[in-house]
């Protein structure tokens, strides 16, 4: 059974606060703590488990701490509306250093508020085969729960950086940047790419102006019907599906 002050630590990583002074996030769910498990990147890791996980995943947890519980226990420190058998504490991810272009293909992303769009794209950008995801400041925290959610795991095989988008992007020398629009080239002719930055812009008011004027090639997906705009991860889907 879980002392009220553990319960009460473990709610409080809800908050973006809580989760920085303490540098760790929650993951929840069978699938997502096991591929975290098993990423080389993945460290100090605090388990609270109904009995049934543990035992099918005795052969993980060798390097974690772990606190069997009940789902009495489990629905009191969960973020989720239906709690799925583990919750994992987790330290947050080193990202200082340089963020590099040169040689490979970069999701940058200007504004992107909302989690389960930033989470979907990131799942999206391991499904392509992109390492790295480089988002402006006032995008959603990729630790915010229903980021780590809708990441389904990739977020332990994707990189994601904050950084003065603006500033990063006017240094990016000899690097095309392709900035996804509603007046730009078809994507569909445009040849694959193996190096660039592909600029995603916020969900209702696209690519600020300071950012857009930096890209070198405006992109779009070709309307054929009449919805105003797409989701920004189903956007993201249709470009890298053309572009890689």
């Amino acid at each position: 059974m879980l002392v009220k002050s553990k319960i009460k630590y473990i709610q409080s990583l809800g908050q973006k606060k809580n989760r920085d002074e303490a540098c760790v996030f929650i993951a929840e769910g069978p699938k997502i703590v096991s591929e975290l498990l098993e990423a080389d990147k993945t460290e100090r890791i605090e388990i609270y488990a109904v009995k049934d996980w543990i035992i099918e995943n005795e052969k993980l947890l060798a390097k974690s701490t772990v606190i069997e519980i009940t789902e009495e226990d489990l629905e009191k420190i969960s973020q989720l509306k239906t709690p799925n058998k583990v919750l994992a504490i987790i330290n947050q991810f080193a990202t200082a250093g340089t963020i590099e272009a040169k040689g490979k293909l970069t999701l940058a992303l200007c504004g992107i508020q909302d989690p389960g769009n930033l989470g979907t794209i990131i799942r999206i950008a391991d499904w392509f085969g992109i390492e790295q995801v480089v988002c402006s400041k006032d995008s959603a925290d990729v630790y915010n729960p229903k980021v780590i959610q809708s990441t389904m795991g990739s977020i332990a095989r994707v990189n994601v950086f904050y950084t003065e988008l603006e500033e990063w992007l006017a240094g990016q020398k000899g690097i095309n940047i392709y900035a996804t629009v509603l007046d730009g080239q078809d994507v569909t002719q445009i040849k694959k790419i193996e190096q660039g930055i592909i600029l995603i812009g916020n969900e209702s008011k696209g690519i600020s102006p300071g950012i857009l004027k930096l890209a070198n090639a405006r992109i779009t997906i070709p309307q054929k019907g009449k919805a105003e705009s797409l989701n920004a991860g189903v956007a993201t889907g249709i470009v890298l599906s053309h572009l890689t």
